[in-house]
């Protein structure tokens, strides 16, 4: 599977679960989010951040917590233990805001101008 493949899977089920909603989604220009296969749900438009811009970009520290508490010193025998392992981590991610508030918590997201 090709990484704009698994991002138009990712923006589908996104798309699927807030139905109802607009969702203006940040992303960084990795070349699969910005790559003509890509199937985009009428409910999602993209905005691209500025190249080399970390803080800028909170979820990378959601995939610190994930690589640090979920894949570190661990090897997997077959592609299908790694995605496995990767759902496993997510979902126990889902299940805590307090601590993706804390993790992607940046004062000028919620600073009025």
């Amino acid at each position: 599977m090709r990484n704009s493949e698994a991002t138009s899977i990712f923006l589908k089920e996104v798309g699927l679960r807030h139905s109802d909603e607009r969702i203006l989604m940040f992303m960084d220009q990795a070349s699969w989010h910005k790559a003509k296969a890509l199937t985009m749900p009428e409910n999602i438009e993209l905005v691209f951040l500025p190249p080399y811009s970390p803080d800028l970009n909170p979820q990378e520290q959601i995939w610190d917590e994930l690589r640090e508490k979920f894949f570190c010193n661990k090897t997997f025998t077959t592609l299908k233990a790694v995605i496995d392992n990767a759902v496993k981590g997510l979902q126990s991610i889902e299940k805590l805001p307090e601590k993706i508030k804390q993790l992607t918590h940046r004062d000028w997201i919620l600073k009025p101008y």
